[in-house]
């Protein structure tokens, strides 16, 4: 894959896993450009979005020494923790846009919700039940979104790495624990965070989310003005289009992705640009 291949093939897929995230299937819709917050349809809502997001937030590896898929770049070591998400990817496509000139607004919707991520938060007398233990813990808001969304997926069997994590999120707060307690911790843990934190969180998110999904949006607007053409299919009883591919997508992926680009850029997304109150992003 080419730089301008690779491109589309981010902008497209990093387009479509937001529409999975935020839309009015999953969130009870409203008008408002401002509010206080979005409310999940239902509590299986909350734990899809749980689980996409977490996949968002993953890091695309090599499998067995094969390359990344779709020519994507490994993030390098050492790298923050953003950029072992799909974040990492989208700075790929501000640092050296191809598709667009002005990819300012995307960076910084970008760079906002990577800042938001990589922040920190200490919540008070998390109450482990199941180990008989309550303390104050200071949770990277990266790292409890990941556990959460790999807990609601995964079962026990599959959580070993999340219980790692768990212990040193305990250790760090003088309160270390076994691996047993560890795996007991779980499903207490996933109680606090994801019933109470993530559900107080989750409006915020959608707004970062959405913001970037706006941004992609506007950034391929003039490549879909240049691209868009009508064509003329004869004896057809409606209007044809086509788009003019840039001559260096050639892979068929990429050219599927791109078509995808373009068709997703024939209208603005369907959620509005909304901004949730600087009250309700005070705690946590």
């Amino acid at each position: 894959m080419n730089d301008t291949e690779r491109e589309a093939i981010i902008l497209n897929s990093a387009w479509e896993m937001i529409d999975g995230m935020v839309n009015w299937a999953m969130f009870v819709k409203t008008d408002r450009v401002e509010t206080s917050n979005l409310l999940f349809e239902t509590r299986q809502h909350a734990r899809l979005f749980a689980i996409l997001l977490a996949d968002f937030l993953s890091e695309i590896k090599a499998f067995k020494g094969d390359p990344v898929p779709l020519g994507l770049r490994n993030a390098p070591s050492g790298a923050r923790p953003s950029d072992l998400t799909f974040l990492f990817h989208l700075r790929q496509v501000c640092a050296a846009p191809k598709l667009g000139k002005e990819p300012g607004e995307l960076s910084s919707a970008i760079e906002a919700f990577a800042s938001w991520l990589e922040g920190s938060f200490i919540t008070e007398g998390v109450n482990l039940h199941s180990i008989n233990l309550a303390a104050d813990l200071r949770v990277a808001r990266f790292r409890y979104l990941k556990i959460c969304g790999d807990i609601a997926k995964h079962n026990l069997a599959r959580l070993a790495t999340n219980v790692r994590h768990i212990r040193k999120i305990l250790e760090e707060a003088g309160h270390p624990i076994s691996e047993q307690d560890g795996y007991l911790a779980v499903e207490t843990f996933c109680e606090w965070f994801h019933e109470n934190i993530f559900m107080y969180h989750s409006s915020q998110i959608a707004e970062y989310l959405n913001n970037i999904r706006w941004a992609i949006y506007r950034y391929l607007q003039p490549e879909f003005v240049r691209s868009w053409h009508r064509t003329n299919i004869p004896g057809a009883d409606f209007p044809a289009y086509s788009y003019r591919v840039p001559s260096e997508i050639t892979e068929p992926v990429a050219v599927a992705m791109y078509w995808e680009a373009m068709n997703r850029s024939r209208k603005p997304p369907y959620v509005q640009q909304f901004r949730l109150h600087d009250h309700a992003k005070e705690i946590y």
